[in-house]
């Protein structure tokens, strides 16, 4: 009980923190609030100084930040989240209906996810059932190209092609049901196909638990046990699961600009644009009380599935060594990517020839020409340097954090949840107003979030590794903390956390891409890979290829992160070397005591 009124508390401290800093906005960034509020309610108004004095008195700039953010925590218990700063309307109901636009597209892109997830996973379900997964070499290179699809470049190739041109369903808008169907494709895609790949890396260690060769004996069905095995992997994947529901709801910023929709990753972003402090502090509470909600109910559903066997300390565990797995697809895969790099390098990615604008692809330029006449190839390749690079170093530095927090729990869950709980978008507009805007803003708000999903899914398999019978075994032999760490516990953790890192690489270079969509990013005429898709969507008709080579370089990443990640297995034991563990541990059991409590 005292645990969890202090995972509780410090939650709560997490959420305040979150709130206040989002309330000195204006006081970090230097920057007028009055100003920027008088440019949000018209653009065309002259800044005179007596104008921004009376903006300043009617919002209570001058009385500082502290009071101003009093007076909104003292109205939040009467349901009062104050008024808008450029609108002067309420909040609260303004944020609740954003809300409510958000939820319904994340249930609907949620159940597109659930399907390609099922879709990804499909094959290893019917072999399994069948008892014939021994050998079978790891696929997932369709899966690695959903996964690496911009969300912003499907949503506007949707919007252009299936709503505009072809007119099968509404393109912009938000008037009812049939308007969600395009936009939960470009977000469930992509999140179901890194759900599927995560869940296909686990079932076949569930296939091969004893109980399936049991229930196979005794004439079980196949379908049956593919659902038990469904069963016994979905909880460790939960936590993954409700942070894509949160991300989904507020990070979605990009595809609610591009279909018009009144969500809340919208509202949250244009507030943080005007400054509007009320909006973005209540639309920032909510999300923090929609994660926290969240993981509850993974947490809850997880113990469900499993049942007292967590509690018991008898489970299987899931990750066990793996036969050598096939390399050719990966070196396939990374060939391909540098023969891309290694033939746009040469090339100058800036040099300008107005008479070749959006020549398509030939000899002289393979990848085609961009609107003014820049060689497509060129920017691709010396773009790709800067991205991959960035991509790479956000992802170790994500790993690390993530297997070195997931060991403490109850220190990361509520910190998981609340920086969930903040879009890259809101995010990289608080760095900016930190350390000021620059080419470093995308890649320190990327990393304030990265870690998140894998030290979610290291706790996951901490709790449930925990909880098998080898490890209780080993521990009723005497091995102390630190012996079953080293030695069972993080090798047992450490490759699927690691696997899940490689396939969050193409997602990283992905919310960098989405920040330079946005404007948050590189600026012109940097060739960042974001920024190459947002000056040449608008010619997407006229000059596909322009958008489609950086799409597939994309694609071609992601294919290389999933293919590779497939190498990354436990360890085989070595039988020539009997560990005493007793011997081992000794000295060490009192020091290491914390990293299982």
């Amino acid at each position: 009980m005292r645990s969890r009124l202090g995972a509780l508390l410090w939650r709560a401290v997490l959420a305040a923190l979150l709130v206040c800093g989002i309330g000195l906005l204006p006081w970090l960034s230097h920057t007028d609030p009055a100003l920027t509020v008088l440019k949000a309610r018209s653009a065309d108004r002259d800044a005179t100084p007596e104008v921004l004095a009376d903006i300043r008195a009617r919002l209570g700039v001058d009385e500082g930040p502290l009071r101003l953010l009093g007076q909104w925590l003292a109205g939040l218990p009467r349901g009062d989240a104050g008024r808008s700063w450029i609108s002067g309307a309420d909040v609260l109901p303004g944020v609740l209906e954003a809300l409510g636009a958000s939820l319904l597209l994340m249930l609907v892109a949620s159940a597109v996810a659930l399907v390609t997830a099922a879709g990804v996973c499909a094959r290893t379900l019917c072999l399994g059932a069948r008892r014939r997964l021994a050998g079978r070499p790891g696929g997932g290179s369709g899966s690695a190209v959903l996964a690496a699809l911009p969300e912003f470049l499907t949503a506007s190739v949707l919007a252009t092609v299936v709503g505009v041109q072809w007119g099968w369903l509404p393109a912009v808008g938000w008037y009812g049901p049939q308007w969600t169907v395009l936009p939960a494709l470009a977000l469930g895609l992509p999140a179901g196909a890194v759900l599927g790949r995560l869940l296909d890396d686990q079932l076949p260690a569930a296939f091969a638990e004893p109980w399936a060769s049991a229930a196979a004996a005794r004439g079980t069905t196949g379908r049956s046990i593919a659902r038990k095995a469904l069963r016994r992997c979905v909880p460790g994947l939960l936590p993954n699961l409700g942070l894509f529901v949160v991300g989904l709801t507020g990070g979605s910023v990009a595809v609610e600009q591009i279909f018009d929709i009144p969500g809340l990753g919208r509202t949250t972003l244009q507030a943080a644009i005007a400054q509007d402090l009320p909006v973005l502090q209540a639309g920032t509470l909510v999300l923090v009380a929609l994660a926290a909600a969240t993981t509850v109910g993974a947490r809850l559903a997880a113990r469900l599935l499993i049942g007292p066997a967590l509690r018991d300390g008898a489970l299987h565990t899931l990750h066990r060594p793996s036969p050598p797995v096939r390399r050719i697809l990966p070196v396939a895969y990374g060939l391909a990517l540098s023969v891309v790099i290694l033939l746009g390098l040469p090339r100058d990615p800036l040099a300008l020839d107005t008479a070749a604008r959006l020549r398509s692809p030939s000899a002289a330029h393979p990848f085609g020409t961009d609107a003014l006449g820049r060689d497509v190839l060129a920017r691709v390749a010396h773009g790709a340097l800067d991205t991959l690079l960035l991509a790479l170093a956000i992802s170790a530095i994500g790993l690390t954090a993530g297997v070195l927090l997931g060991l403490l729990p109850r220190l990361s869950g509520p910190l998981v949840d609340t920086v969930n709980a903040v879009p890259p978008v809101l995010a990289a507009l608080l760095v900016a107003a930190v350390w000021g805007s620059g080419p470093t803003t995308p890649v320190l708000a990327v990393a304030v979030v990265a870690w998140a999903p894998l030290a979610a899914h290291t706790s996951a398999l901490l709790r449930q590794e925990r909880a098998t019978l080898h490890l209780t075994a080993t521990r009723a032999l005497g091995a102390g903390p630190g012996y079953l760490l080293r030695n069972e516990l993080l090798p047992a953790v450490l490759p699927p956390v690691a696997r899940h890192a490689l396939l969050r690489l193409p997602g990283i270079a992905l919310a960098l891409a989405s920040l330079g969509f946005l404007g948050l990013g590189a600026q012109p005429p940097s060739p960042e890979w974001g920024l190459l898709l947002a000056e040449n969507q608008p010619y997407a008709e006229r000059a596909p290829w322009a958008v489609l080579a950086p799409a597939a370089v994309l694609a071609l990443l992601g294919a290389l992160a999933v293919t590779a990640a497939g190498g990354l297995r436990r360890p085989r034991p070595r039988p020539t070397r009997t560990a005493d563990p007793v011997a081992d541990e000794q000295p060490s059991r009192s020091a290491e005591s914390t990293v299982t409590a």
